[in-house]
């Protein structure tokens, strides 16, 4: 049996909400909808999918989307001047990631790369 990449999903307890903070929070394309809304992140096919079972809604997996960004602070800043509640950004070896949730609990991080020099400094 061969098998290859589908896609990543969130399950969400209102999927025109979730729609609105996706595409107008951070900026995602939506692609389609149907029973599900589809994006598109660099070629890879995210989808929020509908359930309205409690036990998917408090779940307690360790998954989570991480979306690059060039400036971490400055990702934090638009997402809280957009309302949502966010953690400090933190160093994580070649990089800074912080974190933050979808109105459903669903966990996001925006991850900044940090590349060291030859000289021990650091260079975007």
């Amino acid at each position: 049996m061969t098998f290859h990449f589908d896609c990543v999903f969130y399950y969400v307890s209102d999927l025109e909400r979730s729609i609105r903070f996706y595409r107008d929070v951070l900026g995602l394309n939506l692609n389609s909808q149907d029973i599900v809304a589809r994006f598109d992140i660099d070629g890879v096919l995210f989808e929020i999918v509908p359930s309205h079972h409690e036990s998917v809604k408090h779940h307690t997996g360790n998954a989570r989307l991480c979306l690059g960004v060039d400036n971490v602070e400055e990702a934090l800043k638009e997402l809280q001047a957009s309302g949502v509640q966010t953690g400090q950004a933190q160093s994580k070896g070649t990089g800074r990631l912080a974190c933050f949730e979808d109105p459903d609990g669903n966990e996001i991080c925006r991850w900044e790369e940090i590349t060291q020099t030859e000289s021990g400094g650091r260079v975007k």
